[in-house]
Protein backbone atom coordinates (compact mmCIF):
# COMPACT_ATOMS: atom_id res chain seq x y z
CA UNK A 1 0.00 0.00 0.00
CA UNK A 2 1.47 3.28 -0.99
CA UNK A 3 1.03 6.67 1.05
CA UNK A 4 -1.87 9.13 0.29
CA UNK A 5 0.96 11.97 1.12
CA UNK A 6 2.06 13.16 -2.17
CA UNK A 7 5.46 11.93 -3.15
CA UNK A 8 7.23 15.78 -3.09
CA UNK A 9 5.75 16.41 0.44
CA UNK A 10 7.62 13.49 1.36
CA UNK A 11 10.61 14.62 0.39
CA UNK A 12 10.10 17.87 1.59
CA UNK A 13 9.02 16.18 5.32
CA UNK A 14 10.99 13.72 5.34
CA UNK A 15 13.59 11.88 2.82
CA UNK A 16 15.01 14.93 1.80
CA UNK A 17 14.71 17.36 4.91
CA UNK A 18 18.11 17.33 7.60
CA UNK A 19 19.52 19.28 9.69
CA UNK A 20 20.76 22.46 8.52
CA UNK A 21 24.22 23.88 9.67
CA UNK A 22 24.18 27.03 7.76
CA UNK A 23 21.45 29.50 6.78
CA UNK A 24 20.92 32.10 4.77
CA UNK A 25 20.44 35.68 5.38
CA UNK A 26 16.81 35.84 4.64
CA UNK A 27 14.72 36.47 7.51
CA UNK A 28 11.89 33.97 9.26
CA UNK A 29 8.80 36.45 10.25
CA UNK A 30 6.40 36.24 12.74
CA UNK A 31 3.56 35.38 9.94
CA UNK A 32 5.83 32.14 9.50
CA UNK A 33 6.03 31.12 12.84
CA UNK A 34 2.62 31.71 13.37
CA UNK A 35 1.61 29.57 10.43
CA UNK A 36 4.30 26.80 11.75
CA UNK A 37 2.24 26.85 14.87
CA UNK A 38 -1.05 27.00 13.79
CA UNK A 39 -0.42 23.71 11.80
CA UNK A 40 1.68 21.75 14.39
CA UNK A 41 -0.75 23.02 17.15
CA UNK A 42 -3.28 19.65 15.82
CA UNK A 43 -0.78 17.06 16.91
CA UNK A 44 -1.51 15.11 19.81
CA UNK A 45 -0.67 15.12 23.27
CA UNK A 46 -1.96 13.44 26.33
CA UNK A 47 -5.01 14.69 27.64
CA UNK A 48 -4.17 17.35 25.31
CA UNK A 49 -1.93 18.74 27.72
CA UNK A 50 -0.02 20.95 24.98
CA UNK A 51 2.93 21.61 27.30
CA UNK A 52 5.25 23.21 24.90
CA UNK A 53 6.27 26.34 25.21
CA UNK A 54 8.87 28.38 22.57
CA UNK A 55 10.97 31.42 23.13
CA UNK A 56 12.21 32.77 19.99
CA UNK A 57 15.31 34.64 20.14
CA UNK A 58 15.40 37.41 17.76
CA UNK A 59 17.71 40.74 19.47
CA UNK A 60 21.07 40.71 19.13
CA UNK A 61 21.57 41.00 22.85
CA UNK A 62 19.60 37.50 23.47
CA UNK A 63 21.19 35.45 20.61
CA UNK A 64 24.64 36.69 22.20
CA UNK A 65 23.52 35.45 25.77
CA UNK A 66 22.26 32.07 23.93
CA UNK A 67 25.54 31.61 22.09
CA UNK A 68 27.78 31.68 25.46
CA UNK A 69 25.43 28.27 26.23
CA UNK A 70 25.58 26.63 23.03
CA UNK A 71 27.98 23.35 22.32
CA UNK A 72 31.51 24.96 21.13
CA UNK A 73 30.71 23.22 17.82
CA UNK A 74 27.05 25.00 18.02
CA UNK A 75 27.98 28.30 18.24
CA UNK A 76 28.95 29.18 15.05
CA UNK A 77 25.21 28.14 13.40
CA UNK A 78 23.11 29.59 16.35
CA UNK A 79 25.04 33.04 16.36
CA UNK A 80 24.18 32.85 12.34
CA UNK A 81 20.69 31.38 11.95
CA UNK A 82 17.77 34.23 10.97
CA UNK A 83 16.07 32.51 14.04
CA UNK A 84 16.70 30.45 16.71
CA UNK A 85 14.05 28.77 19.10
CA UNK A 86 14.27 27.98 22.85
CA UNK A 87 11.42 24.75 23.21
CA UNK A 88 10.82 24.08 26.62
CA UNK A 89 8.16 21.84 28.64
CA UNK A 90 5.97 23.55 30.48
CA UNK A 91 5.60 21.86 34.05
CA UNK A 92 2.90 23.47 35.10
CA UNK A 93 0.61 22.37 31.82
CA UNK A 94 -2.12 21.21 34.39
CA UNK A 95 -3.16 24.94 34.60
CA UNK A 96 -4.64 24.88 31.07
CA UNK A 97 -6.29 21.62 31.31
CA UNK A 98 -9.73 22.70 32.27
CA UNK A 99 -10.27 24.34 28.74
CA UNK A 100 -8.10 21.87 26.62
CA UNK A 101 -9.58 19.19 28.31
CA UNK A 102 -13.28 20.39 28.95
CA UNK A 103 -14.78 17.35 29.11
CA UNK A 104 -12.88 16.09 31.91
CA UNK A 105 -11.83 19.20 33.70
CA UNK A 106 -10.48 17.52 37.05
CA UNK A 107 -7.91 15.72 35.52
CA UNK A 108 -5.87 18.52 36.23
CA UNK A 109 -6.14 17.52 39.92
CA UNK A 110 -6.88 13.98 39.40
CA UNK A 111 -3.74 13.02 37.24
CA UNK A 112 -0.97 15.85 37.68
CA UNK A 113 -1.69 17.00 41.25
CA UNK A 114 1.82 16.00 41.61
CA UNK A 115 4.87 17.99 40.53
CA UNK A 116 6.75 15.54 39.43
CA UNK A 117 3.75 13.35 37.95
CA UNK A 118 4.08 16.98 35.55
CA UNK A 119 6.96 16.99 35.13
CA UNK A 120 7.15 13.64 33.61
CA UNK A 121 4.19 13.91 31.27
CA UNK A 122 5.30 17.81 30.27
CA UNK A 123 8.47 16.29 29.23
CA UNK A 124 7.65 13.62 26.76
CA UNK A 125 4.93 15.47 25.66
CA UNK A 126 6.38 18.71 24.51
CA UNK A 127 8.80 16.19 22.87
CA UNK A 128 6.04 15.36 20.72
CA UNK A 129 5.16 18.59 19.64
CA UNK A 130 9.18 19.39 19.45
CA UNK A 131 8.99 16.98 17.10
CA UNK A 132 5.99 18.11 15.42
CA UNK A 133 7.52 21.67 15.06
CA UNK A 134 10.58 20.41 13.62
CA UNK A 135 8.06 18.94 9.99
CA UNK A 136 6.17 22.05 10.55
CA UNK A 137 9.55 24.20 10.29
CA UNK A 138 9.69 22.12 6.96
CA UNK A 139 6.32 22.88 5.20
CA UNK A 140 7.05 25.99 5.99
CA UNK A 141 9.54 25.58 3.25
CA UNK A 142 12.46 26.55 5.98
CA UNK A 143 15.25 24.18 7.36
CA UNK A 144 15.54 23.14 11.44
CA UNK A 145 18.70 22.55 13.04
CA UNK A 146 17.46 20.87 16.24
CA UNK A 147 20.31 20.78 18.63
CA UNK A 148 20.77 19.41 22.31
CA UNK A 149 24.37 20.26 22.60
CA UNK A 150 24.15 22.94 25.34
CA UNK A 151 24.54 23.88 28.95
CA UNK A 152 20.21 23.00 29.79
CA UNK A 153 20.93 24.38 33.60
CA UNK A 154 22.40 27.96 32.06
CA UNK A 155 19.56 27.85 29.34
CA UNK A 156 16.87 27.50 31.89
CA UNK A 157 18.40 30.25 34.38
CA UNK A 158 19.16 32.89 31.84
CA UNK A 159 15.83 32.63 29.93
CA UNK A 160 13.03 30.42 31.47
CA UNK A 161 11.99 30.02 35.06
CA UNK A 162 12.08 27.15 37.27
CA UNK A 163 8.05 25.90 35.69
CA UNK A 164 10.04 25.69 32.12
CA UNK A 165 13.01 23.32 31.13
CA UNK A 166 14.32 23.31 28.35
CA UNK A 167 14.55 20.59 25.75
CA UNK A 168 16.52 21.58 22.85
CA UNK A 169 17.25 25.02 20.60
CA UNK A 170 16.31 24.66 16.77
CA UNK A 171 17.86 26.68 14.27
CA UNK A 172 15.22 28.17 11.63
CA UNK A 173 16.14 29.27 8.21
CA UNK A 174 16.44 29.07 4.59
CA UNK A 175 19.52 26.77 3.99
CA UNK A 176 22.53 28.10 3.27
CA UNK A 177 25.74 26.91 1.63
CA UNK A 178 27.47 23.47 2.23
CA UNK A 179 24.55 23.44 4.62
CA UNK A 180 23.85 19.38 4.91
CA UNK A 181 26.40 16.77 6.27
CA UNK A 182 26.17 13.17 4.25
CA UNK A 183 22.74 11.64 5.09
CA UNK A 184 23.59 9.21 8.07
CA UNK A 185 22.41 5.43 7.30
CA UNK A 186 18.60 4.88 8.65
CA UNK A 187 17.51 1.70 10.35
CA UNK A 188 15.48 -0.79 8.06
CA UNK A 189 11.57 -2.49 8.44
CA UNK A 190 12.79 -5.23 10.16
CA UNK A 191 15.25 -3.79 12.42
CA UNK A 192 12.33 -1.79 14.10
CA UNK A 193 9.30 -3.48 13.80
CA UNK A 194 8.04 -6.51 15.62
CA UNK A 195 4.90 -8.40 15.25
CA UNK A 196 3.80 -11.03 17.77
Amino acid sequence: MSLVLDPAAQDLLFREARTANTFTDESVTDEQVQAIYDLVKFGPTAFNQSPLRITLVRSPEARERLVQHMAEGNRPKTASAPLVAILSADNEFHEELPALFPHFPQAKDVFFAERPAREGAAALNAALQAAYFIIGVRAAGLAAGPMTGLDFAGVQKEFLDDDHTPLMVINIGKPGEDAWFPRSPRLEHDQVITTI
